[in-house]
């Protein structure tokens, strides 16, 4: 059964126990593509950079293209009602959130494929 991750560590340290890891870096590859946000993180990246990587990418598309982060979100499916309950008063905070909103989708995708092939 899919237990939702609490935390950004927690989920990343899942998906390196379920060796989903780099199924997960390839799901945002190709979800960023698909949005027309080329970001291409290699399969050997860390997941302590991994994390710092979207939450950097993500408040870049915050501060400077908001129609395409809307639209990354929409690719992504993230659920509109998880980021509505979010507070946007501090930017950084505010990217830190819908990072780990984005990887917490990526990572269901990932699950569910792997657990239902």
């Amino acid at each position: 059964m899919f237990v939702a991750p609490i935390s950004t560590e927690a989920l990343l340290d899942q998906a390196q126990a379920e060796t989903l890891y780099l199924s997960l870096i390839e799901q945002m590859n190709k979800d960023f593509n698909l949005a027309n946000e080329g970001i291409d993180f290699p399969l050997s990246i860390s997941p302590d950079e991994l994390k710092i990587q979207l939450h950097e990418k993500i408040y870049r598309m915050i501060q400077y293209k908001f129609a395409e982060y809307l639209n990354l979100l929409y690719i992504i499916d993230v659920p509109e009602n998880d980021i509505k309950k979010l507070d946007g008063s501090d930017l950084v905070i505010l990217a830190e959130q819908v990072a780990f909103l984005i990887l917490k989708r990526e990572w269901q995708k990932v699950w569910f494929r792997n657990y239902y092939r």
